[in-house]
């Protein structure tokens, strides 16, 4: 077992406490937004061998990919980590955004290195060959936009809004017409496809309705029955002015995570993060299509080609509890699996439910691992790497601390 250190993002939408209240640590004094835990070579957690040295754990893991991460993975995903977890704190909203498939992703990447575009460059769409599924287990309270809702409910609050333009006496923009006409189309993929392009290629139109809503909005127009899309328009239009995602979000479902809840997103999902505190994993990939609220690149036919056209219930993703009483998260992707372990003073080992290989984080208290090839004992904002080889592993309390220890791991799933 090798303990890691992990690289912050200091990302502008990052909290300055979230992080670092929950592991334990000092702030930095900026941003923290994602702390990433694993081998994307974007950045690698870094593992500490026996000896004392220190490698990128993705290089770590060349040295020797069926010891590190088993044969059933190196077969199935190749010589690399096939997961990324992440700690995420969102003070600021983050880009709405959409991830492809890992068919359009292939394709995608290959046509961009053919036509020369570099690696970084800020227009560049796809950054390496993987597709991003992903899954939030909230922490905190944790509010997100995620996959379209019923044309019908989206026309209802479009329909409120143009009411309320009509008794302030504005009128309503024209483009709110169109949205509310485009929302009427019997076919729910050409309802949810014409209004979304309708928007996000709106230009002035869209920035000029966004701006009259906003403004009969705070000047006392009713947001009941739709208080909690309402409010989350202004809140984005603080943030981002005018932008097309402000009323794209209307089409979308608004959540609300209680902490201990989780959701996952499949390719094609157009979501947002809003705000809160979360552990995310995902495929290991960095692509993202960004559909707004954001000023960096928007490429909007390579968008329409990615999302997922169609309305969605809110992909809750529940716990289930293992003859082995372990407690687990799994989305229907097979590159990861969650795991959360809460150990009370004294308690009994829970065993790691592990497929390859792992990596553990603590978030609270202390935890001592046990496995055939030694242990390893971590204190809270403490993680690890796990080979394939060192299972299985048990994770203890740790004695006579008297504290409640809460982990979480990440594995390739065991099921899907």
């Amino acid at each position: 077992m090798y303990e890691i250190d992990n690289v912050l993002r200091p990302y502008a939408w990052g909290s300055t406490t979230a992080i670092a209240g929950l592991l334990g640590r000092p702030e930095s004094g900026g941003p923290e937004a994602e702390l990433w835990i694993g081998a994307h070579p974007g950045s690698p957690s870094v593992a500490t061998r026996p000896d004392g040295t220190t490698a990128p754990l993705n290089e770590l893991i060349t040295e020797d990919p069926e010891h590190f991460l088993g044969e059933a993975s190196v077969a199935e995903f190749g010589p690399r980590l096939p997961f990324l977890a992440k700690v995420l704190a969102a003070a600021k909203p983050l880009s709405l955004q959409v991830h492809p498939s890992i068919e359009q992703a292939r394709t995608g990447f290959a046509r961009e290195n053919a036509d020369g575009i570099p690696a970084g460059a800020p227009h560049r769409n796809y950054r390496d060959d993987n597709h991003k599924p992903e899954m939030i287990f909230a922490l905190t309270p944790f509010d997100a936009l995620c996959g379209f809702r019923e044309p019908a409910k989206s026309r209802d609050v479009f329909l409120h809004l143009a009411g309320c333009l009509e008794l302030s006496g504005s009128g309503v923009p024209e483009v709110l017409t169109q949205v509310i006409d485009d929302l009427s189309l019997p076919a729910e993929d050409a309802a949810l496809r014409t209004a979304f392009q309708r928007l996000i290629a709106g230009g002035e139109g869209v920035r000029e309705a966004t701006s009259r809503v906003v403004e009969a909005l705070t000047s006392g127009a009713p947001m009941a029955p739709h208080q909690p899309e309402l409010s989350t328009v202004l809140s984005l239009n603080s943030e981002y002015p005018g932008d097309p995602g402000v009323l794209i979000s209307l089409l979308l479902n608004r959540l609300s995570l209680e902490p201990g809840e989780a959701v996952y997103l499949p390719a094609g999902n157009v979501h947002a993060y809003l705000h809160g505190l979360g552990v995310e994993v995902m495929a290991s990939s960095d692509n993202v299509l960004r559909g707004g609220l954001t000023p960096k690149f928007v490429d909007v036919p390579e968008l329409l080609n990615t999302i997922a056209f169609e309305s969605v219930g809110v992909p809750m993703l529940r716990a289930e509890v293992s003859d082995l009483g372990q407690e687990l998260y799994r989305p229907p992707f097979r590159e990861f699996q969650l795991q959360r372990i809460e150990l009370l003073p004294d308690a009994a080992p829970v065993p790691l439910a592990q497929a390859g290989a792992a990596v553990i984080i603590v978030v609270e208290g202390s935890v001592y691992l046990d496995s055939p090839k030694g242990d390893l004992q971590l204190g809270r904002g403490g993680s690890a790497f796990l080979p394939a080889a060192d299972a299985p592993v048990n994770v203890h309390p740790v004695s006579g601390s008297g504290e409640t220890a809460v982990a979480f791991a990440v594995t390739t799933s065991m099921k899907a």
